[in-house]
């Protein structure tokens, strides 16, 4: 199954601020994806936090990636700076949902390749070089090995990540974020939350009762 995740910096604190952060990071991610065979799709990282679209092959392998890839980076980023003991990098445990394999799929990794231009720091997705798009455009870039995609890469590509996302598909891929939702139809969401113990992640959620002075 397809997974999107997601991993923040603690604090929110800008752990990439120049070139040369970014590009160990991607080293280490080049390396997490040979160790460990993980099939990657997409991927941008920002100044706090990166997005990776995976495939993995093989239960608890997502985990494993992830577990590597962060622990990896972090004990690097401390060496290269001598702060080891300093406190932790990241938030916290990365954060996934899955991914219908179709146009859902498409809509990911749209999401994921102008996350950059989304944010303003470019003014075309594909001159951001931290990302799987300026990859795939720049053949003489360096990167982690880009797995094929499950489904077709439509023409005119560029131009739809380049355009801004719905609305509606906004505020989806942001609750999936959230909440570890999965991303799909109806009907392929209700399947996938009960096959991956996910239900309650489909579930409204509850609003605080409002409390009444002076009541019994």
């Amino acid at each position: 199954m397809i997974y999107h995740a997601l991993n923040r910096s603690n604090a929110r604190l800008a752990f990439f601020n120049q070139n040369g952060d970014y590009e160990a990071f991607l080293g280490v991610l080049t390396e997490a994806v040979d160790r460990h065979g993980t099939r990657l799709l997409a991927y941008c990282v920002m100044p706090d936090h990166f997005h990776l679209v995976l495939w993995p092959e093989a239960d608890g392998e997502l985990s494993q990636f992830t577990r590597w890839l962060t622990m990896t980076h972090t004990q690097r980023w401390h060496a290269a700076r001598r702060s080891a003991g300093a406190g932790r990098l990241y938030e916290g445990r990365f954060k996934s949902f899955p991914v219908q394999n179709d146009g859902h799929f498409l809509t990911v990794c749209c999401y994921v390749e102008r996350n950059a231009l989304r944010a303003g720091l470019v003014r075309q997705a594909e001159s951001w070089r931290w990302g799987s798009l300026a990859q795939r455009m720049d053949r003489s870039a360096v990167g982690p090995a880009l797995s094929p995609w499950p489904v077709r890469r439509p023409s005119g590509w560029l131009q739809r990540v380049n355009a801004a996302l719905g609305t509606i598909e906004e505020d989806a891929l942001r609750r999936c974020v959230i909440r570890g939702q999965p991303y799909g139809t109806p009907q392929w969401q209700a399947e996938t939350a009960s096959r991956l113990g996910l239900e309650l992640t489909l579930r409204p959620r509850r609003r605080p009762k409002k409390k009444i002075d002076g009541g019994t």
